[in-house]
C-alpha cells in the first residue's frame, strides 16, 4: 500500500511538473517588452537603416567603388540649384553637388561622431562616477564639484570653448562633445553606486578581500548597467545634435566633406531662393535623433522589472 502511495504521489508531481512553466530569461523578457513598444521598434528599425547606410557607404569608400548616385563632394557649377527631380531627388546645392547623395554620406559622419562621442563621455564618465560614489569623502567631493562646474555652463557653450582650444576637425569635434557629456554620466553612476554599494554582496566581497576595483566592476556595476544604456542610447542622439550645431557654426567638419549641420549652415542664406537645401539635411537630423530618443525611452521600460510586460 505504501509502495502503491509513493508511486501515485511521484506520478502526480511528475504531471504538475508538466504543467509548471518554465522562467523566462531576462533577455526574452527586456525583448517581449521591447517589441511591445512600437515606438521604440519604429525607432530601432530607422537607426538599423541609418547604421545599414552607413555602413554601406565606409565600406565602398574603402574598396574604391561609388554606390552613391552622384560623387558627394565633386561640383558642377553649371548644376547648381537645381531643384528636386527625377535626375537629383534633393535638387542641387550652391556648387551643383547632388543632395540626396550628399545626404547619405552624411550619415555615416553623423553617426561616427555620435557614437565616437559617447564612447568617451561614457569611459570616462563611468570611471569618474564609480570612484566617487565607491570612495566617497574628499575623492567624491572634488570629483563630483569639478562636474558641477562642467555643468553650470550649457553642453553647447562648453564645447564651443573646447573647440576653440582644440581647433576644427571632425577629431576634434568628437573629443569636445564627448567631454561635455562626462557629467551627466559620472553623477548618473554615481548616484545608483551610492545606493547599490550598501548591499550585502558588496559587503560580503569586501569581507573575502576582493580589490576595489574588482568590487566595482564585478559586483557594483552590472546592477547599475541598465541605467547606463538608455543613458547612452539617449546620449547619442545629443552627440548627433551637438555636431550638427558646430558644423552650423563652421566648427565641426570641414568642406568638401558632407556633415548635415555644415550643410544646413552654408544654405541659410538660400533660406527663400532654395529652402530644400536647408529641408532636406534638417528632416535627416530630426529623423535621426527622433529615433534614438524613441529607442531610448523603449529601453528605459523593458530595463526596468516593474514596466515589463507580464
Amino acid at each position: 500500500m505504501e509502495t502503491k502511495h509513493n508511486s501515485n504521489s511521484d506520478e502526480n508531481l511528475s504531471q504538475a511538473a508538466e504543467y509548471v512553466e518554465k522562467p523566462e530569461s531576462q533577455l526574452k523578457l527586456m525583448w517581449e517588452t521591447l517589441r511591445q513598444n512600437k515606438a521604440a521598434v519604429v525607432g530601432l528599425i530607422i537607426i538599423g537603416i541609418l547604421a545599414l547606410i552607413a555602413l554601406t557607404v565606409w565600406v565602398s569608400e574603402l574598396m574604391g567603388k561609388q554606390i552613391l548616385p552622384y560623387d558627394p563632394n565633386y561640383s558642377d557649377m553649371t548644376k547648381s540649384f537645381i531643384r528636386p527631380n527625377a535626375e537629383h531627388w534633393f535638387g542641387t546645392d550652391q556648387l551643383g553637388r547632388d543632395m540626396f547623395s550628399r545626404i547619405l554620406d552624411g550619415t555615416k559622419i553623423s553617426l561616427f561622431v555620435g557614437v565616437a562621442a559617447v564612447a568617451i563621455s561614457l569611459s570616462v564618465g563611468v570611471i569618474l562616477g564609480s570612484t566617487a560614489g565607491y570612495r566617497g569623502g574628499k575623492t567624491d567631493t572634488v570629483i563630483m564639484r569639478l562636474m558641477d562646474m562642467m555643468l553650470a555652463i550649457p553642453s553647447i557653450l562648453l564645447a564651443i570653448a573646447f573647440m576653440a582650444a582644440l581647433g576644427k576637425g571632425l577629431d576634434k569635434a568628437i573629443i569636445a562633445i564627448g567631454l561635455v557629456s562626462i557629467p551627466e554620466y559620472a553623477r548618473i553612476v554615481r548616484g545608483n553606486i551610492l545606493s547599490v554599494k550598501e548591499n550585502d554582496y558588496v559587503h560580503a566581497a569586501k569581507i573575502i578581500g576582493n580589490k576595489t576595483s574588482r568590487i566595482i566592476y564585478k559586483h557594483i556595476l552590472p546592477n547599475v548597467i541598465s541605467v547606463i544604456v538608455v543613458r547612452a542610447t539617449l546620449g547619442i542622439s545629443t552627440a548627433v545634435l551637438d555636431t550638427a550645431a558646430l558644423g552650423f557654426l563652421g566648427l565641426g567638419v570641414q568642406p568638401p566633406f558632407a556633415e548635415w549641420g555644415d550643410m544646413l549652415g552654408r544654405a541659410r542664406g538660400f533660406i527663400f531662393s532654395a529652402p530644400y537645401t536647408l529641408i532636406f539635411p534638417g528632416i535627416a537630423i530630426t529623423i535621426t535623433v527622433l529615433a534614438f530618443n524613441l529607442l531610448g525611452d523603449g529601453l528605459r521600460d523593458a530595463l526596468d522589472p516593474k514596466s515589463r510586460i507580464k
